[in-house]
């Protein structure tokens, strides 16, 4: 009996789907318009200018890494990731010379940043 249920499962599941999905073959709408056409490309960009990328030196001391960014030549920004530890960023931010520390993005909140588990 079961076999017989099974059967008739398989002969009939893809006419029922097939009977459901003829109403939406057979419409015809007569209210579509064209697509509008293609806009024109957008105008040029500025040219790009090298001297307002970073450069990036790395360098390794003792294991541990450090990044020095300089914008012409002016260095703003030192990230420190020490061989055991967590990584922390020095950033001058008045163009002074004075860095502070930051690891979550602002000097003055300090968000602790326990390790839960690691995968």
């Amino acid at each position: 009996m079961r076999r017989i249920q099974s059967a008739l499962l398989q002969l009939c599941l893809p006419l029922v789907l097939a009977c459901a999905a003829l109403p939406a073959c057979a419409q015809e709408r007569s209210d579509l318009q064209p697509l509008p056409a293609v806009p024109p490309p957008p105008p040029e960009m500025a040219a790009f200018d090298e001297n307002l990328e970073p450069e990036v030196t790395i360098k390794k001391r003792e294991g541990d890494t450090i990044e020095e960014h300089r914008i012409n030549g002016k260095l703003f920004k030192i990230k420190v990731t020490p061989a055991h530890g967590v990584p922390y960023t020095l950033i001058d931010r008045n163009g002074d010379g004075n860095f502070t520390q930051t690891t979550m993005g602002s000097a003055d909140v300090s968000v602790p940043q326990w390790v839960i588990g690691t995968f």
